[in-house]
């Protein structure tokens, strides 16, 4: 089976962060979220992903090109204008061929069993599998409507009157019957090829009780990285085995001067902390520096600029 990775997106919400560093590859204890999902395909024995790419396309292609991934065959769709969900994978039917395909969007932090969802989608024979997560948070994120183990709505917008503490996690088992339905410009998925899966051969769900986290806002990418820290770090063996990467708190290719002062923080490659300086439950990205006797509290760091987590709420 192939895998769908969407990764063109602005991340328009990770700004300024993504001003300079695409979404896909902000990292997320020190390894690029991009990545966590990279580890999940390989772990399935999934070879063959096609990954779609527009803002920073050349930086991310770079990166990957150059992070000799084993047993991963990478097929990049640069898209010149950027097509959204549903326009995106319309533009890469003839590259998914005729057969069931994995579909993940690229700012998840997971651990859904790739393995266990194919045969769920496989024994369930519907024309498509959306991976649902249960969570408080669901009214405000989007909750998705379920009826007799099937996906009918989303946010009610189809009238439904259904409602749950369920959300989409942004992974998917889909057939090929999904491009019947879909856009070839700007458009997404959601309007187009799973309303279409629900009207004609119904849309089935895997739910996932495990790990997920989208790093698509600052606070969240906080989470990530502070609050998921020994969950993430847990991993490790396995990502290093998949992917050669392990996700860690301080990298080893960080300076840190005499006498600074360094808790509860994840501190990038190339980064400097000058002598005598104080990083308290903050992240700092690659390269980023804080001088002799500065201080880095509450937020997160790159080179160009730092954005306190407080006055992102």
């Amino acid at each position: 089976m192939k895998a769908f990775v969407l990764a063109a997106g602005f991340g328009t919400r990770l700004r300024p962060l993504t001003e300079h560093l695409p979404k896909p590859l902000i990292p997320v204890l020190n390894v690029p979220a991009l990545f966590y999902t990279f580890f999940l395909l390989r772990e399935a024995g999934i070879r063959e992903v096609i990954c779609n790419i527009h803002y920073h396309a050349d930086t991310i292609r770079r990166f990957i090109e150059s992070s000799s991934l084993q047993r991963l065959d990478i097929t990049f769709s640069v898209e010149e204008e950027i097509l959204g969900t549903g326009g995106g994978l319309k533009k890469c039917e003839k590259l998914l061929g005729g057969s069931d395909f994995l579909l993940v969007n690229s700012d998840i932090i997971t651990d859904i069993d790739f393995t266990a969802l194919i045969d769920h989608h496989r024994i369930s024979g519907r024309p498509g599998t959306l991976v649902l997560h249960e969570t408080p948070d669901a009214a405000s994120i989007g909750y998705v409507g379920v009826e007799d183990g099937l996906v009918k709505d989303f946010r009610d917008l189809r009238g439904t009157g259904l409602v749950s503490s369920l959300i989409y996690t942004g992974t998917a088992v889909l057939g090929p019957e999904i491009f019947r339905f879909l856009e070839t410009g700007y458009s997404s998925i959601v309007d187009t090829g799973f309303a279409g899966l629900i009207d004609h051969g119904g849309l089935g769900c895997f739910l996932h009780r495990g790990l997920w986290c989208d790093i698509g806002t600052i606070l969240n990418y906080r989470k990530a990285n502070l609050e998921m820290t020994s969950t993430l770090t847990d991993l490790g063996d396995r990502m290093e085995r998949s992917i050669g990467m392990r996700p860690h708190m301080v990298s080893s290719e960080a300076e840190i001067g005499p006498g600074a002062m360094v808790t509860g923080s994840v501190i990038g490659r190339n980064c400097r902390i000058g002598k005598g300086a104080k990083v308290t439950g903050s992240i700092m990205l690659p390269g980023t520096t804080v001088p002799d006797f500065g201080t880095l509290t509450g937020a997160v760091a790159d080179p160009y600029g730092t954005v306190p987590f407080q006055q992102t709420t």
